[in-house]
């Protein structure tokens, strides 16, 4: 029962099984998951970003028990670290953008760190590529996606700088 649902979690429920692109699709998952969360429902970001904050533990645990016996310690099912880093500039834009916006500024900053945090997450510069290489554990499993997130939330301020 454990395992199934660590499976389920590390899995974002079965989308790391999708046979092409699991992590850009969770990525997509993310971003709209959000959307709903921030804009539709209405919940605090602060609430979301301590949510956000446990799942990174409980994914560190949860990502160890998942590659204990695999060779391939960061198999490409593992979408979790995709949802934690797509929420990272998500969750900081949204506070730091508190009240209202167009939706059309909403949906195009959100499709801009969509966009990013995928970049970011493939061409894997440093130090995203060091973790990548060399923790082969959960930690380096999901701080890479931690740092391509954090990348994106560094491009975002220096446009917001630039462009102010």
């Amino acid at each position: 029962m454990i395992k199934k649902l660590i499976f389920l979690f590390v899995t974002l429920f079965g989308i790391g099984k999708i046979s092409s692109i699991p992590g850009s699709i969770a990525s997509f998952f993310t971003v709209i998951f959000l959307f709903i969360l921030f804009q539709i429902l209405k919940i605090s970001a602060d609430i979301i970003l301590v949510s956000l904050i446990i799942i990174f533990f409980v994914s560190l645990y949860s990502v160890n028990i998942f590659i204990k016996n695999l060779d391939d310690k960061d198999p490409k099912e593992i979408v979790i670290d995709e949802f934690i880093g797509q929420s990272i500039p998500i969750c900081l834009y949204e506070i730091a953008h508190e009240g209202t916006k167009a939706t059309n500024e909403i949906l195009t900053f959100y499709f801009i760190m969509f966009i990013l945090f995928r970049i970011f997450d493939i061409a894997k510069p440093y130090p995203v590529s060091y973790y990548d290489k060399n923790f082969k554990n959960s930690f380096g499993v999901i701080m890479d996606d931690v740092c391509a997130g954090l990348y994106v939330v560094a491009v975002l301020v220096l446009y917001m700088v630039f462009s102010s």
